[in-house]
């Protein structure tokens, strides 16, 4: 069983910037597709950004486009999610997860269903 954990969560100024770090107890095992999703209060859960096994391919939704980055450090066994020019409206809980597969689609990406292993979360706030 894979359990991902998240980290860096926190409260900034609209346009600081946070680093949030997913990592798994016991290795991610294989190099999967991951994915970052944020939900806010009252709203549904959405993809924000994910990374295919090898780091090569990257995915974004076009509200984080130019501010997210994200990678990943296989051997480490982290993936990172580099968010600068914070607005309010990125406030909300940040998830990783894995998904069933190596590779992520460009068409089911920000789709929770690709995902098999979801972490806690871990809360942004940003302040206006």
């Amino acid at each position: 069983q894979v359990q991902l954990v998240e980290s860096g969560g926190g409260s900034v100024q609209a346009g600081g910037s946070l680093s949030l770090s997913c990592g798994a107890s016991g290795g991610f095992y294989s190099y999967n597709c991951i994915g970052w999703f944020r939900q806010a209060p009252g709203k549904e859960r959405e993809g924000v950004a994910a990374i295919s096994g090898s780091g090569s391919n990257t995915y974004y939704a076009d509200f984080v486009k130019g501010r997210f980055t994200i990678s990943r450090d296989n051997a480490k066994d982290t993936v990172s999610l580099q968010m600068n020019s914070l607005k309010p409206e990125d406030t909300g809980l940040y998830y990783c997860a894995r998904a069933w597969t190596y590779s992520c689609s460009s068409d089911s990406w920000s789709k929770a269903t690709v995902y098999r292993y979801w972490g806690q979360g871990t809360q942004v706030t940003v302040a206006s």
